[in-house]
Parts: C-alpha cells; sequence; structure tokens
C-alpha cells in the first residue's frame, strides 16, 4: 500500500513539473510565478509575499555570518555568491527535489526569494524555509523583529 501511494505521489509530481531553466542574474528581480511555489520579499501578490527582512546594525556589518545561517538550512549548499548575493540550492531528502533559495543585500534590508524548480505546489515548504531563515536570523541578532 505504501509503495503504491509513493509511486502514485512521484507519478503525480513528475507530471507536475516543467523543464523550465532559470538564468541567474546574481540580483532578486524576478517575481514569482503563478504557481504556488514560491515566496519573495519584493512580491506584491499577498500568496506570495513574506515580510521585509530589515538588518539590525549588527546584520549590515555581518555578510558571511548571515550567509553561514542559511547554510544551516536543510539540504543548503551554495551555488552562486557575490559581495552582496548569494544563491542556495536546497535539496529535499526523499524525493531530491531542488529548490532555489536567494538572498541579496539592498541598503539596510535583505532581499529573499525562494523558489520550486519543478512541480505546481510545494505545499509551503518554500514559506517554511524563509521563515525558518528569518527565525535563526533573529536569535542571530541580525535581522530586526
Amino acid at each position: 500500500m505504501l509503495l503504491r501511494f509513493t509511486l502514485l505521489l512521484l507519478l503525480f509530481l513528475t507530471g507536475c513539473s516543467d523543464t523550465k531553466t532559470t538564468s541567474w542574474t546574481r540580483s532578486i528581480n524576478q517575481l514569482c510565478e503563478n504557481k504556488p511555489n514560491c515566496v519573495s520579499t519584493i512580491e506584491k501578490r499577498e500568496q506570495f509575499s513574506v515580510k521585509p527582512f530589515l538588518l539590525t546594525t549588527k546584520g549590515e556589518h555581518s555578510w558571511e555570518e548571515i550567509k553561514q545561517v542559511a547554510l544551516q538550512l536543510p539540504g543548503a549548499k551554495i551555488a552562486d555568491q557575490s559581495d552582496h548575493y548569494f544563491h542556495i540550492e536546497a535539496t529535499s531528502k526523499v524525493f531530491r527535489f531542488i529548490d532555489d533559495f536567494e538572498v541579496e543585500k539592498k541598503a539596510e534590508q535583505l532581499q529573499v526569494r525562494s523558489a520550486s524548480r519543478v512541480g505546481y505546489s510545494d505545499f509551503g515548504v518554500n514559506r517554511k524555509r524563509v521563515e525558518a531563515f528569518r527565525n535563526q536570523l533573529m536569535k542571530h541578532e541580525l535581522i530586526k523583529q
């Protein structure tokens, strides 16, 4: 029974995927598509938006620490980075799906975007990832409450 469910779930998720590739620009300027598998601080649409990440004085001077906090997220590894931007690929444990998690420092805040590469819905995984990142940054006093 469990095997059948797993196979059906895999078929369903594969059927929802697309093969579109994204070109990374080292800047968060891409809005979410019209699929519930993405959240971003630059989004105005409620279902895709997350609250801004306002840096503390400590956070404004702690880029490496911010990056290290992000690398503690489950399945995270750096895919690309520059002086004020990093792109993390977060790989899920079970199905090995890869999500893209981007952070860019802009003035006194962080712009954050997390999106699934494949599928239609992510069942809230990207929003949970962004909020886990927010909670850890607050714990380290890098962003304001």
